[in-house]
């Protein structure tokens, strides 16, 4: 079953605040700014990562050094899992995170 317009927006709303609590709760030096949907986090060293909504899609598209990524919601889970892999978002933000801003943060139940 297709996820409603407005339960979408609720889940996109509700896991970029996650991520923005995230790094508000760490001592790594980003930027963040979250305009029309876009979340946007801004290392120290000029690299950005950042976390789009498309709602004709109900994906969320994350765009990071190594790539461009596509989560969809998985209501079983709970979760918002990469489409070509299978990977959690929160694995992902790890990983991004610890590439582009040179520490591992713990991005759990995202």
């Amino acid at each position: 079953m297709s996820l409603s317009e407005a339960r979408y927006h609720d889940l996109v709303d509700a896991v970029q605040e996650s991520v923005e609590d995230v790094f508000d709760d760490t001592s790594l030096d980003v930027d963040l700014e979250n305009s029309g949907g876009v979340l946007t986090v801004r290392f120290d060293n000029g690299s950005q990562l950042i976390l789009s909504r498309q709602p004709a899609l109900r994906q969320l598209w994350v765009a990071a050094r190594s790539g461009g990524f596509h989560f969809d919601y998985d209501e079983g889970s709970q979760l918002w899992l990469c489409d070509a892999s299978g990977e959690r978002l929160g694995e992902l933000l790890s990983r991004v995170t610890l590439e582009q801003g040179g520490e591992a943060l713990e991005f759990e139940d995202i």
